[in-house]
């Protein structure tokens, strides 16, 4: 089969920056200035947004107006806000503020899952019992994020039978669709069409997304592998925001303008407007009050053809 003979007509792209991009900023980002990033990305036709994350505010600092965020933000018609809910009382703020869809996470390695949450896999999986089950009792659809699937900063390479064995667990417990983590960028596309042949046999496409860090360069070519192979949701960041902290200074999240740009070439229709997204993305910028390093972020959307 020659690349491209098999692409999508469409992809659905999962807005991450106002929580997995901002999260890892040291300054505090005030409120208002959330909600305008927020209010920005809907302008661009963002149907799919991670607004926030419902954690103890003593481990990440910058999530701790998430009440806030969710009651100052206006949600129109057809737009689906998700944050990450670790516990119980994070559901119960999650209902409180109207989030539609509830995230749970962990990592494909134990090092990094302890590191991350301090405990084990088993017992992460345990604590999503006060979750998932209660969410879904509450009309609030959950989707579940596997990290570290390409590789662990502390452990190397992951197995991605044990990755696929995570990931059958959250869909059995009832999440509709498993997001797949580069959690630090060092996926290629070979090791990508390996990882999804494995998930593939076992897991229907529409189920699984794709979370890609581009902090070696290595993203969007990963995204092409996935097209091929039928997966049509990719998790990416306004303007590339959000480092990799395990590699200080380098590109984190795959960038949402290079993401759409790339698409749109391609004829896939995502329902993103590149001038708008590319818009957001200064509003990011200004916010964090940094350069981000996504590269049509940097270059603008002006092509070639133009």
């Amino acid at each position: 089969m020659a690349i491209f003979d098999s692409l999508p007509a469409s992809v659905s792209i999962y807005e991450v920056s106002p929580r997995d991009g901002l999260q890892n900023e040291g300054a505090q980002v005030a409120t208002h200035a959330k909600v305008r990033l927020i209010e920005a990305l809907i302008d661009a036709g963002m149907k799919r947004i991670e607004v926030t994350s419902f954690v103890s505010a003593k481990w990440v600092p910058q999530m701790s107006d998430a009440d806030q965020v969710c009651r100052m933000v206006e949600k129109p018609a057809g737009v689906t806000f998700s944050a990450l809910v670790p516990n119980a009382r994070g559901l119960e703020r999650a209902l409180a503020g109207g989030i539609d869809e509830a995230a749970v996470f962990l990592s494909a390695s134990e090092t990094h899952n302890r590191k991350n949450v301090n405990k084990s896999v088993t017992d992460t999986l345990r604590a999503f019992e006060e979750v998932i089950a209660p969410a879904l009792r509450s009309n609030m659809v959950v989707r579940g994020y596997v990290s570290t699937v390409w590789g662990c900063p502390y452990e190397g390479p992951v197995d991605p039978h044990a990755a696929l064995r995570i990931a059958q667990e959250l869909l059995s417990r009832g999440c509709y669709q498993v997001s797949l983590g580069d959690t630090i960028g060092v996926g290629t596309p070979l090791q990508t069409r390996r990882i999804l042949e494995v998930f593939l046999r076992e897991i229907p496409a529409e189920k699984i997304a794709l979370h890609l860090h581009d902090t070696r360069g290595t993203a969007l070519a990963n995204v092409l592998v996935g097209l091929e192979m039928g997966i049509t949701t990719y998790d990416s960041s306004v303007g590339g925001l959000g480092g990799c902290p395990y590699a200080p200074g380098a590109a984190g999240n795959l960038a949402t303008e290079d993401l759409a740009y790339t698409l749109s070439g391609m004829g896939i229709e995502t329902g993103v407007d590149l001038e708008k997204i590319w818009r957001a993305g200064q509003v990011a910028e200004a916010i964090v009050g940094r350069e981000l390093p996504g590269k049509v972020h940097k270059a603008g959307i002006r092509s070639l053809a133009h």
